[in-house]
Parts: structure tokens; sequence; C-alpha cells
């Protein structure tokens, strides 16, 4: 088909805006990542444009070297499993019973569930609620008071009323199935695409979570990675890290630019790294759960 003269120029400037945004979005990226494996006297100096300079991986031994980088990246990832899973049972027990249209006063539940949204009991009530219950400096302070986040609820839900016919569901009842066999053998598997994007939605938020662990815990061994990297990357705490009898103070310098890159680098690694696997299921899960809500 002859294309008119408009719609090629209407295609290269979306070509041009898409390559711009790409650059836009991949050049901190990058930037980061060849500023961890650089020359620390380059990267200080500011001759880094993109590419690394004089490749230098005393960074990543620094942070590799340091116990605490590693304590709270080994519970982070226990906060993270252990968060996501107790979100995604929540999640899934709550919205089930919802998209049921058998179900009698889902609509009214619906409604109490969503007036948590806009109204909340606060910082200091959540606070002295975990302290009664004793969860204080433990991981359920962490993961118990954001179990369930009603906006996911709500997504799943439309999922499963609007891509699973509850005439299957119907089927399976008559066949002898009961609630939790057909959510089990029939709901759960067609609904891969909202799970994938749930688990990533939930563990993103628990990867990146450091307020609850600022204010529930006081172990500093149970601290998560981004406390370890607030203290690193705004208090400028990296003591630990750097040789102190080495007298350069130039050379010190230096090393906390590296060290700074490559714990940013460190850190966001995993999600980086989970994303690909579940984005084939991002848009889909996310859109057939939102657009009809």
């Amino acid at each position: 088909m002859d294309r008119s003269r408009g719609d090629r120029i209407f295609d290269a400037i979306n070509t041009l805006l898409l390559v711009l945004i790409t650059f836009v979005v991949l050049y901190p990226l990058l930037f980061v990542l060849s500023a961890s494996i650089s020359d620390p006297s380059a990267v200080v100096k500011g001759d880094l444009w993109l590419l690394p300079k004089g490749v230098n991986f005393s960074g990543y031994a620094k942070v590799f070297g340091n116990n605490e980088i590693l304590t709270g990246y080994a519970n982070t990832i226990m906060y993270t499993l252990v968060g996501t899973a107790i979100n995604l049972v929540m999640t899934v027990c709550a919205a089930y019973p919802l998209s049921r249209k058998d179900f009698r006063g889902r609509h009214v539940i619906t409604a109490m569930i969503v007036f948590t949204m806009f109204f909340s009991g606060g910082l200091i009530p959540t606070y002295l609620l975990v302290k009664k219950l004793g969860m204080l400096n433990s991981i359920w302070a962490l993961v118990v008071p954001n179990a369930v986040a009603v906006y996911n609820i709500v997504i799943m839900r439309t999922f499963f009323q609007t891509s699973i016919p509850y005439e299957i569901q119907e089927a399976a009842s008559i066949d002898g199935c009961g609630n939790f066999r057909i959510l089990l053998r029939v709901v759960l598997p067609l609904s891969m695409p909202i799970v994938a994007v749930m688990i990533l939605f939930y563990a993103v938020g628990h990867w990146n979570a450091f307020f609850n662990a600022l204010i529930y815990l006081s172990d500093r061994s149970k601290y998560p990675l981004q406390l370890f990297l607030r203290e690193i990357l705004i208090q400028g705490q990296m003591q630990a890290m750097i040789d102190m009898a080495d007298d350069s103070l130039a050379k010190k310098l230096m090393e906390v630019e590296v060290i700074k890159y490559a714990v940013v680098v460190i850190a966001n690694l995993p999600v980086l790294l989970l994303y690909p696997f579940l984005q084939k299921y991002f848009v889909k899960g996310v859109m057939i759960g939102a657009l009809k809500g």
C-alpha cells in the first residue's frame, strides 16, 4: 500500500521520539554502570561520558568486602520473598470471593475495603498496634502491616471477573469441585498474567522499602539493604569501606564516588533481572485488570 507523505512524516517523527525517549531512559543506567567499573579519577574529573574508562572493580571489591552490605542484602532477599508470598496469598484470598457472583454482600465488603484506600489510621496508631502485637524489631513488622494492597485486590478481582467465564466455575462445581479446589485447579492456572504482575508489584515494593524498617527496626543486624544505601548515598557514612590508613584525601574521595555507583548497581540488579521474565505478562495482566474495573 502506498503511503502518503503525511504518513511518512508521522512515522519519522514517531521514530525520532522513541529513539529520544529510549536514550533518555537508558543513558542514566549505562552511565551508572560505566562509572561503577571505571577508574575513580576519571569519574571524579568528569571525563566519563558513557563508556567505561580504565576498567576498575575496586568499588565492587569495597562493597562486597563490607559485612553490613552483605547482611543487608541477605535481609532484603528474605523480606522480599516472605513478604511477596504473604501478599500474593492474601490478595488472592480477598479477590477471589469478591469476584464471585454468588457471594452475597460482596459489593458492601468491596466498598469497605476501598474506603481504607482513602482513610487510614496514620503512623502513630499503626506503630502502637505493631508494638502491642509484639512485632517490633522483627521481620513481621515489615511484612504484616502491608500484607495486602487494596489497589491490587481491585485489579485481581476485575481480572477474575472479566477473563475467566463464570460458566467454567459452574461446570467445575457441578463436577464436584469445592470453592478451594476451583480456585487452585481452575482460576489460578488461568490467571498467570495477573499473578506475575502481582509478584512484580509486591516484590519491587518490598525490595525498595526502607521507611517501615527505619521506624520498626532497632537492631542493625536486621536492617535491609535500603537502609545501608540511605546511609551511604544520603548521609555519606562509608568510612567502614574506605581505607582510613591511606593519607591521600583525594584518593578517599575518588573511592567514595566509585562505591556509590557500585552500590546503586548492586541494589538494582535483581529487579532489573526479574523484569524481563515478567514483562510479557505485564501489559495483559494490568490492562485487563484495570481498564474494566
